[in-house]
């Protein structure tokens, strides 16, 4: 007699608790997970970048790992602000896993830290089905996008605990239909919040640093619906490789500039989200 094995769903099923552990070991800690979801050239980093200033003119104990597919640059951006920074390069790989994440941390994130940044690479649909032991995730997307995108990521924004828009300064140049991309977002996420920000202008300055600290005080949540639910599987032939590579910056090395460190890790599993949730205000 031959049984069949549901191998996507034993995947997303390991995937699951190793994003469930990872969420309990970091929480017990006292570290908060933001992970940041957004197409490439939605100005993720320049508001990083900004939001990790605020936190640490106010003495808020942060740091950021940001993934990408190749380049350091985000983490020279990002180490300008002084909080430790770390680059993984994915090497192709379209999306950041809860193992992957895990193992990146091990001997690195500082053991005072409350919040834990994880810019993701930029991508809306691999992202979107992997959970990374995050409390708050932030669906990102810039005023230049279109109106519609919520309604063409649907898993990405459906799944969001907050939603910001980006590049507020420029609206009116590209005259973005705000209300209209309410309406979209409330449409495949119901009651979830939507900020309005600009690195250049101001607009919303210290607004995630905000919504992360509430999550991390324990404040009441938004829960997405779409996220109780069974998500789409993104397939990959090269499941249990981890292509990344590391670069770490610290800010603080002594040399006017951040520490480089590089390594190699191996073997990641794929991660099903069912992330908590965001404040609703």
């Amino acid at each position: 007699m031959c049984r069949v094995v549901d191998l996507k769903a034993a995947v997303l099923a390991k995937n699951d608790s190793a994003a469930q552990l990872l969420r309990g070991e970091l929480g017990a800690r006292g570290t908060t997970v933001v992970n940041l979801l957004s197409s490439p050239g939605s100005g993720k980093t320049a508001l990083l970048e900004a939001e990790l200033g605020f936190a640490r003119e106010r003495g808020v104990p942060v740091a950021a790992l940001t993934a990408d597919l190749a380049t350091e640059n985000d983490a020279v951006r990002l180490g300008r602000s002084g909080v430790p920074v770390k680059q993984v390069l994915t090497d192709g790989l379209c999306h950041l896993e809860a193992r992957m994440l895990g193992r990146h941390l091990d001997g690195w994130l500082p053991a005072d830290t409350r919040l834990l940044f994880v810019e993701n690479v930029g991508n809306l649909v691999c992202p979107a089905s992997y959970d990374l032991g995050e409390s708050l995730r932030v669906v990102l997307a810039s005023v230049t996008e279109g109106e519609d995108k919520p309604l063409k990521y649907p898993t990405a924004f459906g799944t969001a605990h907050l939603v910001v828009v980006t590049k507020t300064d420029i609206a009116g140049a590209v005259e973005f239909d705000e209300a209209a991309f309410r309406a979209n977002v409330q449409q495949v996420n119901p009651g979830v919040e939507v900020v309005l920000t600009s690195a250049k202008a101001g607009e919303g300055a210290g607004a995630l640093l905000d919504r992360a600290l509430a999550v991390a005080d324990g404040h009441p949540v938004h829960a997405p619906v779409m996220a109780q639910q069974p998500l789409p599987h993104h397939h990959h032939d090269h499941e249990d490789h981890d292509h990344g590579h590391d670069h770490e910056h610290d800010g603080d090395d002594g040399h006017g500039g951040p520490d480089h460190h590089h390594g190699h890790g191996a073997g990641p599993g794929h991660l099903h989200p069912r992330p908590a949730a965001a404040p609703t205000r």
